[in-house]
């Protein structure tokens, strides 16, 4: 039996959000303000009540919207499913029939009548019929532990009678265990009073206890253990950490230690039939290593003999929590323009291989974008850092407007597109990329033994990658292609082209592809070639572009220099600029576009009157729109 959807309406932040959960874990992501807690505190609506009250809610926790006055009530209607047939006994005043004709229980809750105070009455019932209350023995088999972001876990493990370790003991101990148990701590008791120095303390403090209150008044007194019973044994039961005290103990392994004493006293605990556990900010304490630790043992807990699964609920603000975890268990919150909506990238239908390939592909820095309000993709570390000094030129400060700015490492956009738009994340989204443009020609035909066998294999590279670019299907295309019997087509391939500013050209197939995904919240925005080329097309750039090379080959930018100012036309001299830096003969020699875009964002920095390509400034804004400063 697990939580399966929990609709919320009217509250907080939240005017009618759907949640879908799957049984195990599930992680709660998105930016702060978004509604996270919110979801936390309406699970505790029903699932509290055994280690605390339920919450207590009042006007004030309405959603407030964006026009209008604050009214009506707060309701959360829970849906179960994967019930047993002992569970469908247990909430058979709650069952429904499912699509699947499986059966469902339903439960909900409202906050109704507000009194002088503002405070809410709340009312539990089952099915389709308030009439119908939700029982005490349903209540009780619903249990649910939850942990509190910056939770004192040191404080939780301390000895009491109602401690987790404590609860855990009982859980654990049959009847002949408890008469064993208390048969050895009588034995110590007795052994340890016959020792010399406990007995001469005994004396000690009743010899004079006797002569101040006298003999009327004098008390019998021991000196023994103070737990000689299984009872008092479990409530000063506690645990130490490395032979150190629990409170001598990191923060961090604390928290570690007391989630696992929650988690096995749930699972091992006969009497419910759900168990769940709501853990805010987990990463609490945790260096990035323990944080893979914890969210690799909490997507697989296993169930042991005689325990029963537990369902987790888990909220985060680190990107290095949600990027290990698998997308199946994130359910994501995101707040546009029509309020606070749910996202589940569960549910994205990927190509073939691109669901995998995300996951690999997201680290710390690309999680990030479960988090983000507004993003800009581009291609590598280059775009990276210059995107983000262009912006500055417009005005805008990507951090102050809550962009993330995320690199996939080349053209990797398709694994990543479809967590976005009108059926993803709704927020706003640009794509930068190179156009890439080509040309192609015919590749000449000359007997074999007329050419090295290098260049035949060249041109044989060649023209599948005009196969590609021209929508060959797939490999076995081309092949069969160049294998066909018939009468044979002249070959071609594909050559480089150095358009002048605004000309039309004929983009790659990549890139044509990427503009397919376009709808109202992300677009795709792309020069005549590449950022670097597109730079170098406006003149009044080419002064800085040549200084930031200087940095890093300063022989090679005088040289350069002469070549661009002895360059007759604009095209040319980008064409010179660019080519004399990324495309010379000898690859071995060419610039590193990281290093260069570093030395260039600096030098835009220090350049009055750097002129951002229009695509680049479309981009910009199209993520900046409607956004406020944070």
């Amino acid at each position: 039996m697990y939580l399966a959807e929990l609709t919320i309406k009217n509250f907080r932040k939240l005017r009618d959000a759907k949640l879908k959960f799957q049984p195990g874990l599930n992680v709660l992501v998105g930016p702060n303000n978004v509604g996270k807690s919110a979801v936390v505190d309406a699970l505790r609506t029903l699932l509290a009540g055994h280690e605390e009250p339920y919450p207590r809610l009042d006007v004030a926790d309405r959603h407030r919207p964006k026009a209008g006055e604050q009214e009506g009530d707060i309701s959360f209607h829970f849906i179960f499913k994967g019930l047993s047939h002992d569970d469908e006994a247990d909430f058979i005043a709650a069952l429904q029939p499912s699509a699947d004709n499986t059966m469902e229980a339903h439960i909900h809750v409202r906050y109704t009548d507000a009194d002088q105070t503002g405070r809410f009455r709340v009312k539990r019932w089952c099915g389709n019929h308030q009439d119908i209350p939700l029982t005490s023995d349903m209540m009780e088999n619903l249990r649910g532990v939850y942990l509190q972001p910056l939770r004192d876990a040191a404080q939780g493990l301390r000895p009491s009678r109602n401690s987790q370790l404590a609860r855990l003991l009982h859980l654990l101990t049959d009847d002949e265990g408890r008469e064993e148990i208390n048969t050895a701590l009588k034995e110590l008791d007795e052994q340890l009073q016959q020792n010399e120095a406990i007995k001469s303390t005994h004396a000690a403090i009743s010899t004079r206890h006797g002569s101040m209150m006298g003999e009327q008044l004098a008390q019998v007194l021991a000196v023994g253990l103070s737990a000689t019973d299984f009872q008092r044994l479990s409530a000063r039961l506690s645990l130490t950490a490395q032979s150190m005290e629990i409170e001598q103990n990191g923060l961090g392994f604390n928290n570690l230690i007391f989630m696992a004493v929650v988690l096995s006293e749930l699972a091992k605990n006969p009497e419910a039939a759900y168990r769940s556990l709501i853990v805010e900010e987990p990463e609490a304490h945790l260096h990035p290593q323990l944080q893979r630790v914890l969210l690799s043992y909490l997507a697989g807990i296993p169930t042991k003999e005689g325990e029963k699964p537990v369902q987790l609920f888990v909220t985060s603000h680190s990107p290095n929590f949600a990027s290990n975890s698998k997308l199946e268990s994130l359910v994501c919150l995101i707040e546009n323009e029509a309020g606070v909506e749910t996202f589940f990238p569960r549910d994205v239908q990927f190509a073939k291989g691109k669901r995998e390939k995300l996951e690999r592909y997201l680290d710390v820095t690309r999680a990030e974008l479960f988090f983000a309000r507004r993003v800009i993709f581009v291609e590598g570390a280059a775009e990276l850092m210059l995107v983000d000094a262009l912006a500055k030129i417009l005005g805008f400060d990507l951090r102050e407007y809550g962009v993330s700015l995320i690199s996939v490492e080349g053209l990797n956009f398709d694994s990543f597109l479809p967590l976005f738009g009108e059926k993803g994340l709704r927020i706003p989204v640009s794509v930068i990329t190179d156009a890439d443009p080509f040309e192609e020609e015919v590749v000449p035909e000359l007997a074999e033994g007329e050419r090295p066998a290098e260049e035949i294999q060249e041109d044989l590279l060649a023209e599948a990658a005009y196969l590609d670019e021209a929508d060959a299907e797939n490999g076995d295309e081309a092949e069969k292609r160049a294998d066909e019997a018939a009468e044979p087509k002249k070959k071609k391939r594909l050559i480089a082209v150095y358009p002048a500013l605004g000309e039309n050209v004929r983009i790659s197939s990549n890139t044509l592809k990427m503009k397919e995904s376009e709808d109202q919240f992300v677009k795709v925005y792309h020069g005549v070639k590449t950022l670097e080329y597109d730079l170098a097309l406006q003149g009044e750039n080419r002064d800085a572009m040549l200084k930031a090379l200087a940095e890093l080959h300063p022989r090679i930018s005088v040289a350069l220099r002469k070549i661009v100012d002895g360059t007759p036309d604009n095209t040319a001299k980008a064409k010179a600029l660019f080519c004399g830096m990324f495309e010379r003969k000898d690859t071995n020699c060419d610039v590193q576009k990281g290093s260069f875009g570093q030395a260039l964002a600096e030098q835009i920095s220090l350049t009055p009157g750097f002129k951002v390509p229009e695509y680049l400034a479309q981009a910009i804004q199209h993520v900046c729109q409607g956004a406020d400063k944070t």
